[in-house]
């Protein structure tokens, strides 16, 4: 039976990807050796990451002016390089409190300097994104976080601001259009849109960096990295190849706009049936609502156990929600196909005729 993969990270890859993968871990480039054996110096590894480079260049439309990192840690570790490289010393940061990790973005912010928490949702369990709040102009950069796993909520649109802009995109990066020169850094895990877990992508303007007047530590500081191609270390090489194979797929299929469209539809088509099921509920105001992650609730809790029965056998996985929120969450990713989508809504329609 073939598995609808909804789960929200690490999530699932195109078939045609994990296939390349698999034949790469046993003879990579005809070189009779392992993709994960080789040199990371190697002429054949140099071009996997300059090829994947170059395709978040050209898909995402990076202006000149831009470098494009391959990096680990994670967006854990973005929390405390963002300020360790752009806070300035006796300086601050804005910053907009939308769930959990950029909850998490701004105690690790609070050890370099002031942060400003421009506005919250954390009164209503971060179920929609604030809208009205001032950026101050005195801030070194402003960090926000497009799309909350958890609670199924996603910034439709940035506040424009000439202060400079930093964005986690880790759960929705490559999922939808975004004009790059809005902002001066983005960061991102592999492990939503881009790839299995291991990878960190990072797209920074250079005129941005070496004024914080701090010592950074060399493995923390962004310019390290853009000296040594990504490669100051041993990159994390299989994350970063798949995230190639996956780039290129997603350059095959039409790009950014191609996938932009899919998403829609997924999402228009989850939706309303969650509107339109009166055995459910959604849980993120309906204007800042996730094309990535729609989070739901049973209208009856005792029905729970009979609803995850009938998703399970219809061969469903990974669409339990966070503990935090409870209920479910479909994360729709960006190779997740329609027809997985249609699986859940149609488990979700015969639950509501056997029930009712």
């Amino acid at each position: 039976m073939k598995v609808h993969n909804f789960s929200a990270g690490p999530c699932i890859l195109p078939p045609e990807v994990l296939r390349k993968a698999s034949g790469a871990v046993i003879n990579f480039d005809d070189l009779n050796l392992s993709l994960i054996e080789i040199s990371h110096r190697s002429k054949s590894f140099v071009a996997v990451m300059e090829r994947a480079q170059s395709l978040v260049r050209e898909l995402l439309k990076v202006p000149e002016g831009y470098s494009i990192l391959f990096l680990q840690g994670g967006a854990s570790l973005e929390f405390v390089m963002v300020p360790y490289n752009l806070m300035k010393k006796g300086g601050k940061a804005a910053y907009l409190d939308t769930g959990t990790w950029a909850n998490k973005s701004i105690k690790e912010a609070k050890r370099f300097g002031e942060v400003d928490v421009v506005a919250s949702a954390k009164d209503a369990n971060y179920s929609y994104i604030p809208k009205d709040y001032t950026i101050p102009s005195d801030a070194n950069y402003f960090h926000c976080t497009s799309n909350n796993t958890i609670f199924g909520v996603q910034m439709k649109a940035f506040p424009k601001t000439d202060v400079s802009m930093v964005c986690d995109m880790s759960s929705d990066i490559f999922s939808k259009r975004v004009d790059v020169s809005d902002f001066d850094l983005i960061y991102a895990g592999a492990q939503k849109n881009m790839g299995p877990a291991g990878a960190t992508l990072v797209i920074v303007k250079d005129e941005v960096l070496g004024k914080s007047g701090r010592d950074i530590p060399a493995y923390l500081d962004y310019q390290t990295h853009i000296s040594k191609d990504s490669m100051f270390n041993t990159p994390p090489v299989f994350p970063v190849y798949v995230s190639m194979l996956t780039l290129q797929w997603l350059k095959d299929n039409g790009g950014v706009s191609w996938i932009e469209q899919v998403n829609n539809k997924k999402a228009e088509l989850m939706y309303n049936e969650i509107d339109r099921n009166p055995l459910f509920k959604g849980t993120a105001e309906v204007e800042d609502r996730s094309n990535m992650n729609a989070c739901f609730l049973p209208i009856e809790e005792a029905s729970q156990p009979e609803f995850d029965k009938m998703w399970k056998e219809a061969g469903i996985s990974g669409i339990n929600g966070h503990r935090s929120v409870g209920g479910y969450r479909a994360s729709m990713y960006n190779a997740l196909p329609l027809e997985s989508v249609r699986t859940l809504v149609d488990v979700m329609k015969e639950f509501e005729r056997t029930k009712g």
